[in-house]
């Protein structure tokens, strides 16, 4: 009796891919690795990214950065809400593979997911109000106005943090988009595959093809290339380890303007305040004779 007579149908497994400029490539090298859930069981083969694929998406990163930085703080508001929107969409399938990959309950697992969601409306509300905290007038004594406007920064390589697969991922992203930079995403090194599924939501959102780039592997091996590029303007090191940590800072001192260290303490469950939203913004400030 054949399989289909029988009634049996096989699984189709997943095949998750990198997300570099809008397309989800194989990894470069053609390597995978094997994620296991907490139980150390199988769940999928994830890429290996190599450092050809950082350096593809740093290129990806860049040419996007004119267009999104360029968009009205409202469109980039509008285009964060419809990410939680189909992250939404997708509740079951991101409550599941959290479960799994942090071997939480549902309950949990549903509580993180639904935080996440939260979490995007809340920086997408954010959008054009940020500019009001981070510039205004400055007094000065003279005939001139001083004005300070905040500016997003450019590139910035972005380690997810290890633990939180999703509500830390989006903690560590969504401020970096809502300001106006661009991503380079290096995702949980053991936890990787809410992240490859959160690049799928970004595909079907209106996020523009290389504003978010999402490289799963091992986050040394990542992050070094993209601590030491030379068109990455920034780096959050959430998701290194403190030895790891400090060998990226040393790279990252040769070019890169602002680097975040990794917080121990951070809980990506508790309300996220602005601390974020300012740290990858550069101000500019104008001089400009009054009466003219």
């Amino acid at each position: 009796m054949s399989e289909s007579q029988s009634g049996l149908k096989l699984p189709v497994l997943k095949t998750y891919k990198l997300f570099v400029g809008g397309a989800f490539p194989r990894s470069e090298s053609g390597r995978v690795y094997e994620v296991t859930d907490a139980k150390g069981e199988w769940l999928a083969n994830a890429p290996l990214a190599s450092r050809k694929d950082a350096r593809d998406a740093v290129v990806a990163a860049r040419k996007a950065f004119p267009r999104w930085s360029g968009a009205t703080a409202y469109n980039r508001g509008q285009v964060l809400y419809r990410i939680a929107e189909m992250v939404q969409g997708r509740r079951e399938q991101f409550r599941a593979e959290v479960a799994l990959s942090e071997g939480l309950s549902k309950s949990k697992a549903t509580a993180a997911v639904d935080a996440a969601i939260d979490r995007l409306v809340w920086y997408a509300g954010w959008s054009d109000k940020v500019a009001q905290i981070a510039g205004g007038a400055n007094p000065v004594a003279g005939p001139f106005f001083n004005l300070s406007t905040p500016e997003p920064t450019g590139v910035v390589a972005v380690l997810a943090p290890q633990g939180s697969s999703l509500l830390g991922l989006v903690s560590v992203l969504a401020p970096v988009l809502t300001t106006g930079s661009v991503a380079v995403v290096v995702a949980s090194e053991r936890a990787p595959l809410p992240a490859l599924s959160f690049a799928e939501a970004l595909a079907t959102s209106d996020v523009p093809g290389g504003v978010v780039n999402v490289l799963s592997g091992r986050t040394a091996e990542l992050g070094r290339p993209l601590a030491a590029h030379q068109d990455v303007n920034a780096i959050d090191l959430t998701g290194a380890d403190a030895e790891l940590a400090t060998e990226l800072e040393v790279l990252a001192a040769e070019n890169l303007k602002r680097v975040r260290r990794p917080d121990p303490a951070e809980d990506f469950a508790a309300d996220p305040g602005t601390g974020r939203l300012l740290g990858f913004l550069e101000t500019k400030t104008v001089w400009h004779p009054t009466g003219v």
